[in-house]
């Protein structure tokens, strides 16, 4: 059992971290720590984070203040460590405003030891089971701080952009009638729309699971998302990624695409999504995440004609392609030709890490076309 003054030591860093925790914490930590024993360290990081975290904000600020203070195996098999343990990869654009409350939140930052930097750099499709499980739940912990973008509605505010009549006219009968005063308003901000289309095609097979999971982790993280797969035909499955559980999700949604793994037309899928859904899903401003290695069956020209249409209803196209990653790639199939000329950003998809590049640039998406 190792000297209570390593807890006292956690207690007091974690309030440093802005951690809210009980004057009578060390008491607390040494209870459960005599109740789970030290033996498995997961053990005791569930049950001190039980005890100390109250909000998810303060979910990495605990992990990295757990990794500090007991990150190294010493007697009684507890992680005990007198040194930190340095994180292992992060976007860190600094602390900005969240959403509502005034509170502050680190972008986006994993803690971990070499495990999770070797995950974050390998290949999905080298991923073996065991590893698919902890990069799922890698995606599933990655905190966002998207862009927002500015809404139709307006809200009262002193100072505002333009006159708000109603208002004005209505305090014009009361006690201050005989001086009139100008209420304004401004327009309110919100979350941009995402639109994720994704192909389940079969050279895409070792990566479509692994992205589903990360449109499914955008879905509680972005504003509206709807989501697409495509193969030979195009599948809404905006439905089925309602659901909470993630793996009951992807479940969900290998039941209802019945082209799973078959062959690939872009241009005629993407044909079928600007005609059936193009009004419904665009409104808003959204940017849309297409997810595809380039391979079409299809008429090049087809593709070519329904990309700069598709550009045309939406704020921005991101591709992510899963190999353009790899040392060497270079974007010569005749899909990827015909769509590049009509695609903001294209982006490799095949590691996490690329999936820490996307979330770093749907934060920095301006709230205005060209800003």
């Amino acid at each position: 059992m190792p000297n209570p003054d390593v807890l006292v030591e956690f207690a007091v860093r974690l309030r440093e971290e802005g951690i809210p925790v009980s004057a009578v914490c060390a008491e607390d930590l040494l209870a459960a720590l005599e109740a789970v024993g030290a033996a498995s360290a997961e053990d005791v990081y569930w049950s001190f984070r039980s005890l100390t975290v109250r909000s998810r904000e303060h979910v990495p600020a605990f992990d990295s203040v757990f990794l500090e203070v007991f990150g190294r195996r010493e007697g009684g098999g507890l992680w005990i460590a007198s040194e930190p343990v340095p994180r292992t990869w992060s976007i860190d654009k600094g602390l900005e405003d969240g959403e509502g409350d005034g509170t502050k939140e680190e972008v986006m930052t994993f803690s971990g030891a070499s495990l999770v930097e070797r995950l974050a750099e390998k290949d999905f499709s080298e991923l073996t089971k065991e590893e698919e499980g902890q990069v799922r739940n890698l995606i599933a912990r990655m905190v966002w701080n998207p862009a927002d973008t500015l809404s139709r509605r307006r809200r009262p505010v002193r100072g505002g952009d333009r006159p708000d009549m109603r208002r004005t006219l209505r305090r014009s009968v009361g006690p201050d009638g005989d001086l009139l005063r100008i209420a304004t308003t401004e327009r309110k901000t919100r979350r941009r729309p995402l639109i994720f289309i994704a192909d389940v095609s079969g050279s895409m097979e070792r990566y479509s699971e692994m992205l589903l999971y990360f449109a499914h982790a955008a879905r509680g993280r972005m504003g509206r998302l709807e989501a697409f797969v495509f193969s030979t035909r195009l599948t809404r499955i905006t439905r089925e990624l309602g659901r909470r559980e993630p793996s009951a999700a992807i479940a969900m949604v290998a039941e209802a695409v019945h082209d799973w793994s078959g062959g690939t037309r872009i241009g005629d899928c993407l044909r079928a999504f600007n005609v059936e859904w193009s009004r419904r899903v665009c409104r808003g401003g959204p940017i849309v995440l297409i997810v595809s290695d380039g391979w079409d069956r299809g008429e090049p020209e087809v593709l070519a004609a329904e990309m700069e249409r598709l550009s045309r209803s939406v704020h921005r196209v991101v591709w992510l392609n899963p190999l353009a990653g790899r040392i060497g790639y270079s974007p010569e199939t005749r899909g990827m030709k015909a769509a590049l000329p009509h695609v903001d950003d294209f982006l490799a998809a095949g590691t996490l890490a690329d999936l820490a590049t996307l979330v770093e640039l749907l934060e920095s998406v301006p709230m205005r076309a060209g800003g």
